[in-house]
C-alpha cells in the first residue's frame, strides 16, 4: 500500500491497512496516513488501555510510547521517531482484539464529524498544544492505581483527541478533553484521599503507641 486515499474515509483507509499483508507496525505509519500519523499511532497505543481488556501490564509500554509521540509534536517534529525495538514492533494480541470494538467507535464518531474547527488543526501551535495534552492524559493513565479502571478515562480522552485530529473536528476534541480531563481530575483526587486516609491511620497508630 503506497499511501491513503485522499477522498475515502479515515476507517476505510485503517481497515484495508489492518487487513492488508504488510507488517503492522507504527513504523509503517508515517508511509501510509503521512501527517496524520502521529495521532492514528496514539490511536492505535491507547485504544488498548482504554478498553476494559486484561493487558498484563503492556499498557504501560504503550503509555510511555505515547508520551514520547507527545514530545515529538510538541516539539514540531513531522515524521514518527521510536527507538527500533518500538518502531518495529508488530501490534501485539491485546491491540488486535481492541480492533474491532475500535472500528465500530471510530465509523460511529465519523457519521457525526463535520470538520468544526478544521483550519485549527492546519497550524503548528495548536497540533504542539494538543502534544502536551496527550502527554498529559498518557502520564495521568499511567499513574492510575493498578485494577481500578480509571486509566480507562484518561485513555479515552488521548483518543478522543487523537481521533479529532485525524477528523480535524473540534466537537470530537472537546469530548475527549473533557473525558481525560476528568479521568485525571479523578484519579488525582481519590489518590490524595487515600493518601490522607493512610496518613491519618498512621498517625493515630503513633498517637496509640
Amino acid at each position: 500500500m503506497s499511501g491513503a486515499v485522499v477522498d475515502e474515509s479515515f476507517s476505510v483507509q485503517l481497515e484495508r491497512w489492518l487487513e492488508s499483508d504488510e507488517m503492522k507496525t507504527l513504523g509503517r505509519l508515517t508511509d501510509v496516513f503521512k501527517e496524520k500519523a502521529f495521532a492514528v499511532a496514539v490511536l492505535l497505543l491507547m485504544i488498548t488501555p482504554a478498553l476494559p481488556l486484561p493487558t498484563g501490564g503492556i499498557t504501560h509500554v504503550f503509555e510511555a510510547v505515547t508520551v514520547l509521540l507527545g514530545a515529538e509534536m510538541v516539539a514540531g517534529v513531522k515524521t514518527i521517531w521510536l527507538p527500533s525495538r518500538w518502531r518495529d514492533r508488530e501490534l501485539g494480541g491485546t491491540a488486535r482484539k481492541a480492533l474491532p470494538i475500535m472500528m465500530r467507535r471510530i465509523r460511529s464518531l465519523e457519521r457525526m464529524s463535520r470538520r468544526r474547527g478544521a483550519h485549527l488543526f492546519e497550524h503548528d501551535w495548536f497540533i504542539r498544544l494538543l502534544g502536551v495534552v496527550l502527554i498529559a492524559f498518557a502520564i495521568g493513565s499511567g499513574i492510575a492505581p493498578p485494577f481500578s479502571g480509571l486509566d480507562t478515562f484518561p485513555a479515552i480522552g488521548a483518543v478522543g483527541v487523537a481521533l479529532a485530529i485525524i477528523l480535524e473536528d473540534l466537537f470530537i476534541l472537546a469530548i475527549g478533553v473533557a473525558i481525560g480531563t476528568g479521568g485525571v481530575i479523578l484519579i488525582f483526587t481519590l489518590g490524595a484521599a487515600v493518601y490522607r486516609l493512610l496518613t491519618g491511620s498512621l498517625l493515630s497508630r503513633g498517637a496509640l503507641v
